[in-house]
């Protein structure tokens, strides 16, 4: 311990190290609710100078892209309020999500290794969406079943608010979002597990 009283290297890993895994941890999981809001959010946040991008990715955050996500996330959030195409979009954004969740957490972790790096986003920023994802699908095929679609459009006002709400917590509130994020992973994958356990019996 240093003579101030704080812990050497503590408060480098953690700026260096744990806030941007945590930071690829949330916004891969807004990818999960929404395929283009946390890319609007991040494009936007990295404009203005609050979320550093890696090299490579920078795209993120030109002009161009900032309005290709802007129209693509009004797109997106319009249509989930269309009953009967919101289960289609679901099926269709599986795999966007999980790209989407793969390029964010790869565009904010600072590993030296390329290949370390798209590791680390596919297995972490992909499979976070991709459970995010299932998990919003089940509960959307519940509520067509016992509302006949009716009742969608109240889920997909609770997924828009989630992925934005997501999306900007995890630029200042890091840490946390992500311990809520793997809170909430292990109960989606308990539910789905457990789901497919007692239909296997």
């Amino acid at each position: 311990m240093t003579p101030d009283g704080s812990i050497p290297y503590l408060h480098p890993m953690i700026t260096e190290w744990a806030v941007p895994v945590a930071m690829g941890i949330g916004l891969s999981a807004a990818a999960g609710f929404r395929v283009f809001v946390p890319m609007l959010v991040a494009a936007v946040a990295s404009r203005a100078g609050l979320l550093p991008l890696q090299d490579g990715l920078s795209w993120i955050s030109s002009w161009p892209a900032i309005a290709c996500f802007a129209t693509a996330t009004a797109v997106e959030v319009a249509a989930y309020h269309i009953p009967f195409v919101d289960n289609l979009l679901d099926a269709v954004n599986g795999p966007l999500a999980v790209a989407a969740g793969t390029v964010l957490a790869v565009s904010v972790l600072p590993a030296d290794q390329e290949w370390m790096r798209w590791l680390y986003g596919i297995i972490v920023g992909g499979g976070t969406a991709g459970v995010i994802h299932a998990g919003t699908s089940l509960l959307r095929l519940a509520s067509t079943k016992t509302t006949a679609g009716l009742g969608n459009s109240v889920v997909a006002s609770g997924e828009h608010a989630a992925s934005l709400g997501v999306s900007v917590g995890s630029l200042f509130m890091p840490l946390l979002v992500a311990v809520l994020v793997v809170g909430t992973l292990l109960y989606i994958l308990t539910r789905i597990f457990g789901r497919r356990t007692k239909t296997g019996n």
